[in-house]
């Protein structure tokens, strides 16, 4: 059994950067990694001394293919949920809205699927826990 202090220990934790990428539809832009089941956002971890900014310019470039620059992105904050693909680990994740303008997400990298998605698409596949509690649209 675990208690709360345990449950909620830094090193149970990820922190992460993550984007709300959405079309003209209003449909959220979700990556799957290769080997793994869940579609979420794109974005990643931080290398050393690189900002949350940062890490999401250089992840969207690495994962989909979209060059941006930090004026291209709006802080929505930090939010936390339980980790999609790391069992009894927490996600902590800096969120942006990201403009990417015309570009055409491309999958690179670790990333095997990209698909944009509401609210109708959570029954026909899995959505990582931070996508669905706080990003997913509604229809």
């Amino acid at each position: 059994m675990t208690d709360a202090a345990e449950s909620s220990s830094p090193d149970r934790t990820i922190r992460v950067s993550a984007a709300v990428i959405t079309d003209r539809a209003g449909r959220l832009l979700l990556v799957r990694k290769a080997g793994t089941t869940a579609f979420m956002q794109p974005g990643g971890k931080p290398e050393s001394g690189e900002s949350a900014a940062a890490t999401l310019i250089r992840e969207l470039a690495e994962e989909i293919g979209v060059r941006v620059t930090e004026d291209d992105l709006t802080s929505l904050g930090e939010f936390a949920a339980p980790a999609a693909n790391e069992p009894g680990f927490r996600v902590i994740a800096d969120v942006f809205r990201v403009d990417i303008g015309a570009q055409q997400p491309v999958t690179d990298a670790e990333i095997e699927a990209h698909r944009w998605v509401d609210a109708t698409d959570s029954v026909d596949i899995e959505i990582a826990p931070l996508a669905a509690a706080y990003f997913l649209p509604t229809v």
